[in-house]
């Protein structure tokens, strides 16, 4: 079905900083190119919020019934360890300290990648390409840029000129920095840059002897500069304009800068229609990053081997921790939020297992249809998850009230619903309905033989027994309900 005829999406765009309504280039299509990770090290959890958020994103779009073609990098070379083009190569400074090959770093830590992200229950992008695997591409880049005069060439090494560049009010677009304001906010160049300015950056760098990752082109065998790889590899594949380029929001600069400046030199078109950056996770109310060794590990949460974890967490509440913050508000991860999150991710769950138990009444007491209408509105509005959240809860509410016989539906409400909350909870926040997966079954069991035994206490009159098995069950998060049917349960 082509929803997204019948939904006005609202998106964010941090080049506007406003929200604007969403046009693709081409109807019924989307591109989308999200910054992915330089497989250097195993990605921290701030990492993965960033992409849980644009795999949210890419379920929603695919649910209005668009073809849609996101593409997300791997970074497998070109990534200095700082932004002033210096420094060693991430990758290959990590090969040479533990002495093994440069992709066999790339390979360990871009399976542990696809692990983490298969773990949490992410759709893999359309296509997953790599640096290395366009060095060619960014060498043709490197050589349009210098053919339209944005860039020299000084022993070896290329630089873009970003005062030339700048000269046509573009450069700072994106960041809101001021050219004028980064010359003064950067340091005197030192004798050993071959920089003209110090704001200008790399697209190509000559390889010293220690360099391990190198290539020949026609200026040195050496590598690409970094920012380079997202120009080409996202004009490759969704061509020199395409609908929405995400990442986090340190990215804006230098990074997504130099893209567009790059891009828009040899297109003369801006690439990108609408810019999407998430915000940060917090650990310990300062930023999550590899840097400062201030992070936690997304399978550390699922084991809870870590000192700020009070035990392990299963791969849907963390989803819905992070879904439950808006993509642009700064979250706070502890050990207590999880917790918090893991209570309402088990009611969530027990009212939709609950929803096939309902019979269908004469009358329906609750407007589906205008609720229905709330939760597009939610993911319309710039794909405002928190309040999708909300209204799910609503629908919680009713469906308790149902259990309790204080609440009905008609037929076709009832599937009207269920069909909407299986839509929203899986199909576009993606979380997985863990109450009923592994060793639930047995779990279940063990329940129904307390409340049978709760039963026969009852009978015999043993109210201690009765009470104490009641206790105990809601102690663990089990909740008995006394109905007219008999007695059910649910998670919490």
């Amino acid at each position: 079905m082509e929803l997204y005829k019948e939904n006005q999406l609202k998106v964010y765009n941090s080049l506007s900083k406003s929200k604007e309504l969403f046009k693709p280039v081409i109807e019924g299509r989307v591109g989308m190119y999200v910054c992915g990770p330089t497989v250097y090290s195993n990605a921290h959890l701030g990492n993965v919020r960033t992409f849980m958020f644009f795999d949210v994103v890419y379920r929603y779009m695919l649910h209005l019934g668009y073809k849609v073609r996101y593409v997300r990098n791997i970074t497998d070379a070109g990534h200095l360890e700082n932004d002033a083009d210096e420094g060693e190569d991430r990758i290959a400074k990590k090969a040479r300290l533990e002495e093994i090959e440069p992709m066999e770093v790339v390979q360990r830590y871009t399976v542990d990648f696809h692990d983490v992200l298969k773990n949490y229950n992410f759709l893999p992008p359309s296509i997953e390409p790599t640096a290395t695997g366009h060095i060619v591409e960014q060498i043709e880049m490197i050589k349009e840029i210098m053919d339209k005069g944005f860039a020299y060439e000084v022993n070896g090494s290329v630089y873009f000129d970003v005062l030339k560049y700048n000269k046509t009010g573009n450069y700072g677009i994106l960041s809101g920095r001021k050219i004028e304001d980064a010359i003064h906010n950067t340091r005197t160049l030192d004798g050993q840059s071959d920089k003209r300015n110090p704001q200008d950056f790399a697209l190509w760098k000559k390889a010293d002897e220690r360099h391990i990752m190198r290539w020949p082109s026609p200026w040195s065998d050496g590598f690409p500069g970094w920012h380079l790889e997202c120009s080409v590899m996202s004009k490759k594949y969704l061509g020199e304009q395409f609908d929405i380029h995400g990442g986090g929001m340190d990215l804006k600069f230098p990074h997504h800068e130099c893209e567009i400046a790059q891009s828009q030199t040899c297109s003369g078109k801006a690439p990108v229609n609408y810019w999407m950056h998430t915000n940060m996770l917090l650990l310990n109310s300062q930023k999550m990053a590899k840097s400062t060794g201030n992070y936690i590990l997304p399978n550390e949460i699922l084991t809870g081997e870590n000192d700020v974890l009070s035990k392990a967490f299963m791969p849907s509440v963390v989803r819905f921790f992070n879904l439950q913050a808006n993509y642009r508000s700064i979250l706070d991860f502890s050990s207590d939020a999880l917790e918090a999150s893991e209570k309402g991710h088990g009611k969530l769950m027990d009212a939709v297992n609950y929803l096939d138990k309902i019979e269908a009444g004469s009358e329906s007491t609750f407007n589906v249809q205008d609720w229905k209408k709330e939760c597009y509105a939610a993911m319309n509005d710039d794909f405002n998850t928190p309040i999708l959240i909300s209204h799910l809860f609503e629908a919680v509410k009713i469906i308790n009230l149902i259990r309790e016989q204080k609440a009905s539906l008609t037929e076709e409400d009832l599937l009207e619903l269920k069909k909407t909350m299986n839509a929203f909870v899986f199909d576009v926040l993606g979380l997985m309905n863990e109450v009923t997966q592994g060793s639930s079954d047995k779990v279940n069991g063990v329940v129904e033989l307390l409340i049978k035994l709760r039963k026969e206490a009852r009978e015999n009159k043993d109210w201690a027994l009765s009470d104490q098995i009641r206790d105990e069950l809601l102690e663990l998060g089990i909740q008995l309900k006394d109905g007219r049917e008999g007695t059910s349960f649910s998670i919490n």
